[in-house]
């Protein structure tokens, strides 16, 4: 009988430049910088990452040095749930869960979508982002993207009336979402979201800050608001009811496909919308995501599509049409 090969532990970061530049309305940046764990059995390799948030206390050495502390669990064989109970939902743990995930199908050779009980993935709509600046040159932005089916607008700030009605005067039939990534008050909360409403957004993306956000479940919405930062994993699920109409799962947010999986099954029980989203990183960071993305309201997969530069054999996008990924890239 055939001794099953050893496990081996590849972690490292990679570096992936963002064509001009993204910001919100914490700031800006010009490169995206992840990490990329591989778990090598034999001559299979599984793989994952994941994009370290210093909005949740993570950097690219802490999330490198939380993975090799449990190198040694992960040579002996740790399953996804144990992995679960081990770590905490966060970057770190979803390039691990990913990886380990993918390293499943290979040794399988089922594909994820089938191992995790998933219907089999076919092509979605992902919205593309127009970043956060001054109205017009956010409308120039809205321009040159005004023949996407979905976009993206990023808000935040004083001037964001004026904003949202120049996104919209450059991009009259395009269907559009707001993401205020807590930047809105609640003195502003309302002539904000009217001004939405009268542009006629879909969906308004964490408005007010985390803990500042009971206002929602007492003022009317006229429009669905979505849970960002305010919702990681199940546990941070249950204070959102009445105050959210949807969520926003992100993979470096629960810690992986794994609890992902169970999130979005609650947040459908619980009568809550899903959006799919990812930070700015490459396919192989957005490739779990597609097999959620199937049957939620919004996907916001576009991390590919903001980089100068992808990885090789990454996703494919037809304008903003996101195939599902080839096994080569994962799963």
């Amino acid at each position: 009988m055939n001794a099953t090969p050893a496990r081996h532990l590849d972690v490292r970061a990679e570096t992936f430049p963002i064509a001009g530049s993204f910001t919100i309305s914490r700031g800006s940046r010009t490169e995206s910088q992840v990490v990329v764990v591989e778990i090598v059995q034999g001559p299979l390799r599984g793989r994952g990452e994941c994009v370290p948030y210093p909005r949740y206390g993570e950097t690219v050495e802490g999330t490198i040095a939380a993975i090799k502390a449990i190198a040694q669990d992960i040579e002996n064989g740790l399953t996804r749930e144990q992995l679960r109970q081990q770590m905490r939902a966060g970057a770190a743990r979803n390039a691990v869960d990913c990886a380990l995930w993918d390293l499943e199908a290979k040794i399988s050779r089922r594909p994820v979508f089938r191992l995790a009980g998933l219907p089999e993935p076919k092509p979605v709509v992902t919205a593309f982002t127009i970043s956060f600046g001054r109205p017009e040159v956010m409308a120039a932005a809205t321009a040159a993207a005004s023949s996407r089916p979905l976009l993206k607008i990023k808000l935040g700030g004083p001037g964001d009336v004026e904003r949202i009605r120049a996104v919209r005067a450059n991009a009259p039939r395009a269907r559009l979402i707001v993401d205020a990534n807590e930047g809105w008050t609640a003195e502003t909360l309302e002539t904000n979201l009217a001004a939405c409403a009268e542009a006629e957004v879909e969906m308004v993306e964490q408005p007010l800050p985390v803990h500042r956000d009971a206002v929602l479940g007492a003022i009317p919405r006229p429009i669905p608001i979505c849970a960002d930062e305010s919702v990681h994993d199940c546990a941070t699920l249950a204070p959102l009811i009445g105050r959210y109409d949807a969520i926003n799962i992100k993979l470096d947010k629960t810690g992986g496909l794994t609890e992902a999986i169970d999130l979005a099954r609650e947040a459908r029980n619980l009568g809550l919308d899903l959006m799919i989203g990812c930070m700015v990183g490459s396919s192989l960071g957005m490739a779990p995501a597609t097999l959620l993305a199937q049957d939620a309201r919004w996907v916001d997969l576009d991390g590919p599509l903001l980089l100068a530069q992808d990885r090789i054999a990454g996703l494919r996008y037809v304008g903003s049409l996101l195939h599902p990924p080839e096994p080569a890239l994962w799963g």
